[in-house]
Formats: C-alpha cells, sequence, structure tokens
C-alpha cells in the first residue's frame, strides 16, 4: 500500500493553534499519529527527554551531554515557559514517535550577527523521528507545524543547523526550502541553514 496521510481533525490548543490528527498507512499498518505540544506535565517531559537521548545514542552514538544537550534537561525553560518557544511531540497512542523544538533565535555565530536575532529569528531544534516511523511524512509534518507556530509569533526567518554525514538531512531541508549559509569544516560536518517565512 502506498503511503498517504489524512487530516481527520482540526482542534485547538492553548496557544490557539492547530493540532493535527494524521493517519499514516505504512505497509498495510495503520498508525494513528497525534502531532501537538508538549504538556507542561514532569512525566511527559521526562519521556520526552528519555526518547530524544535514545534518539541521539542512536544517531550520533552519545550519551547525555551538557554542552550538547542543555536544552533536553531544561526543555521547560527553553520551549515551554517562553511564550514564542514551543516543543511538539508525534504520539502514536501513548508512545513519543518523533519531536520538533523551535525556540527565539540564541546562538552568537559571527557569520550570522547581522542576519539572525531573536526578535526576528526562530531557530529549530531536536527534530527526532524513531526509526520505525521514518519515511512517512512525519517530519515534514512536523517542520510545517514549527513554520506555522514561527509565523503566528512574528518570526521572519528561521534558522538550523545540521551535518552533512547524516545523509537524508540536507537533502531534506533543502526540500522544504531551507538554504545553505555555510558550511563548516568541522568534525561534525556542520551545515548552517536558514528559510526566510515572508
Amino acid at each position: 500500500m502506498s503511503k498517504s496521510y489524512s487530516i481527520l481533525k482540526p482542534l485547538r490548543n492553548k496557544r490557539n493553534l492547530t493540532i493535527s490528527l494524521f493517519i499514516f498507512f505504512k505497509q498495510d499498518d495503520i498508525m494513528n499519529i497525534v502531532i501537538r505540544e508538549i504538556n507542561d506535565d514532569a512525566d511527559e517531559i521526562d519521556s520526552a527527554k528519555t526518547f530524544l537521548y535514545g534518539q541521539i545514542m542512536e544517531v550520533y552514538g552519545i550519551g547525555p551531554t551538557p554542552k550538547f544537550h542543555y536544552d533536553i534537561e531544561g526543555l521547560k525553560e527553553y520551549y515551554i515557559s517562553p511564550e514564542r518557544n514551543n516543543f511538539f511531540l508525534a504520539m502514536d497512542g501513548e508512545n513519543i514517535v518523533a519531536t520538533a523544538g523551535i525556540r527565539a533565535y540564541d546562538k552568537d555565530y559571527d557569520f550570522l550577527k547581522n542576519t539572525c536575532c531573536k526578535e526576528d529569528t526562530a531557530s529549530i531544534w531536536r527534530l527526532m523521528v524513531d526509526k520505525e516511523y521514518r519515511r512517512n511524512g512525519i517530519a515534514r509534518i512536523l517542520v510545517e507545524e514549527m513554520e506555522s507556530f514561527a509565523r503566528h509569533e512574528g518570526y521572519e526567518d528561521i534558522y538550523l543547523h545540521s551535518h552533512r554525514y547524516l545523509e537524508a538531512a540536507i537533502p531534506f531541508w533543502k526540500s522544504l526550502g531551507y538554504e545553505v549559509v555555510l558550511e563548516e569544516e568541522d568534525y561534525d560536518e556542520t551545515s548552517h541553514m536558514i528559510k526566510n517565512l515572508i
């Protein structure tokens, strides 16, 4: 059976943004995926952290590292409490199968200091999809939700960085209109990308 999805029912959450319920068809299996904002609930936040650290171990081969994962430990501080930030979950029943965070740009890269600022630029973080759910359009829908949220909050651009050694990453972002503004020759093969929303 070919992959497809349909929006069953638009709902509204506390920030008056659409929560979408999708059905994905994957090899004769029906998955009911709900994409929604994370709740300000300690158990759900802990579940999101567990999911994220599991994905990071699988993809990058490293455990929790404060230098790189401070925002995961501080999910509430970085994504839930600030009004212009958000964190989305893709749920299959009670299980988290994907995540995505968006927050005001908060880096101090010299090469972006005249381009990005926290008032006008959002940044995407922690877009992770469980390997059993990849290639079903979940990441694309999460990005659409984040872009919708960013427009609603008045951001003009979205920044993100990814890594060239992740085979599908850069082509995925380019297919959504993100442009590479700098490719670093660092050990992480970091590519910095921006998309204009207006």
